[in-house]
């Protein structure tokens, strides 16, 4: 049996100070409201476990076309034992109603979508449309309903449940109780510009713990050496583990990060879908970027092209390519060929050094451009890391990337921080100037 709650009770603990206006009436399976989550001003609405009606979907068409006219974010609250299906056809209709509002707010406020309770067909839909996906362990979001997946021979324990919207690339954030939910949705609203034409917030600063250490380094802690202490929520955790992605502050402004998790790890088609995801989040609404690139590179792997890794990859360099906000690459390690290609399209480089950049990895790039060479070495192998370590040395390294335009900074990691401020507020003034034109066609 679908989860029955008070909107008002999720409302009070999603507002400041429990305040807010009840909008359009509180008849119904849907409360609306406006007020301010995090000191910004936002709309919610929340739903309270029972069916939903026409009226219901129209309230919540009517809140996001209100968000947008006004230029503030929406929070969802979707907890519903789904349609009227007295209504008939009219329960269809109100689905794809409320569909192709989230899709036509998109991109001009913020749509998060909050599920404390039931949540599965077209709302489900609707949900995974938002730009952030948070969802409590109590809550129930499918596309299937599980018993007729266990039904059909298609059983899964996890189905359902927050961890497998996680695992799936749904859940942005996965939190104990909808008391919990209500606070990471209001913190979350104080992160993100209230529209498409707002600037990111600024916050208080506050320096590191730790520098930036290259002998012990993972995406992760990279990302915590290089932004104000405290200031990280991390997005999209539970699914494509190799790449971090976070909301964050560097100097008090607010950053997207991706980082990457070290040189000896790839990049699957999971990993890159979460980074592009990310991505196309931080550019519609000009968030500046910090790439932290240390790879391995795209996973070699007939098996995962097939299953569409070069498509995720060509939309992730799309997705870079095609972002128009503040982009910082900090390239921490291995760059190399396709994945400086994809990741590091920037507009100021720091290249820290030790990093690799190369067209190429090392070993194999001394294996053609001197084969007959270490041929007759006598001893190929050593021979091949011994010229392989002398070419990175002198063309890979961030001295050479430097000379040779592919960085605007080669500094210590100790210096990274420093750099990485200095660059973003160069970039605080950036004009972007695109060509004319309805919307590019990368590979969805």
């Amino acid at each position: 049996m679908a989860k029955t709650t008070s909107g008002r009770d999720i409302l009070a603990k999603f507002f400041d100070d429990g305040a807010y206006q009840v909008l359009c009436g509180e008849q119904g399976a849907v409360t609306a409201a406006f007020g301010s989550a995090n000191g910004t001003p936002v709309y919610a609405v929340c739903q309270n476990g029972e069916a939903t009606g026409e009226k219901d979907i129209d309230k919540m068409v009517k809140v996001l076309e209100m968000a947008a006219t006004t230029g503030n974010p929406v929070v969802t609250f979707y907890a519903s034992a789904g349609a009227k299906l007295a209504e008939g056809l009219g329960a269809l209709a109100a689905g794809a109603k409320l569909c192709a509002a989230v899709a036509k707010v998109s991109g001009v406020v913020p749509q998060i979508a909050v599920v404390t309770g039931v949540c599965g067909a077209s709302s489900a839909l609707a949900a995974a449309g938002a730009d952030v996906c948070i969802m409590s362990e109590e809550g129930e979001l499918f596309f299937t309903p599980p018993f007729t997946s266990a039904a059909a021979g298609d059983a899964s324990p996890e189905a359902g449940k927050a961890a497998f919207a996680a695992k799936a690339g749904v859940a942005a954030l996965v939190v104990n109780n909808e008391q919990q939910a209500a606070a990471e949705a209001a913190r979350l609203v104080g992160l993100l510009p209230a529209n498409n034409l707002c600037g990111p917030a600024l916050f208080d600063a506050a320096a590191p713990a730790k520098a930036l250490d290259l002998a012990q380094y993972t995406g992760a802690g990279a990302a915590a050496a290089l932004c104000d202490e405290g200031s990280l929520l991390e997005m999209w955790g539970g699914y494509g583990k190799n790449v971090y992605t976070a909301l964050g502050t560097v100097g008090g402004n607010v950053v997207g990060v991706v980082a990457t998790a070290g040189n000896d790890e790839g990049l699957c088609r999971a990993c890159v879908s979460k980074a592009a995801r990310f991505v196309r989040l931080c550019d519609a609404f000009s968030i500046p970027l910090v790439t932290l690139c240390a790879t391995a590179g795209f996973v070699p792997s007939t098996a995962e092209d097939e299953a569409g890794g070069l498509r995720e990859a060509a939309r992730l360099a799309a997705s870079y390519a095609d972002a128009t906000t503040a982009k910082v690459a900090v390239v921490t390690g291995k760059a190399v060929g396709p994945a400086w290609v994809a990741l590091c399209n920037a507009d100021l480089t720091i290249a820290v050094e030790g990093c690799t950049i190369a067209p190429l990895a090392p070993q194999a790039a001394v294996s053609v451009l001197y084969k007959e060479e270490l041929d007759a070495s006598g001893n190929i192998v050593a021979a091949t890391q011994k010229k392989a370590a002398q070419w990175a040395a002198e063309t890979c390294s961030a001295a050479a990337a430097l000379q040779a335009g592919l960085a605007d900074f080669a500094v210590p990691a100790a210096d990274a921080r420093a750099a990485l401020v200095g660059a973003l507020d160069m970039l605080s003034t950036k004009r972007p100037q695109r060509l004319p034109k309805k919307h590019g066609n990368m590979a969805l």
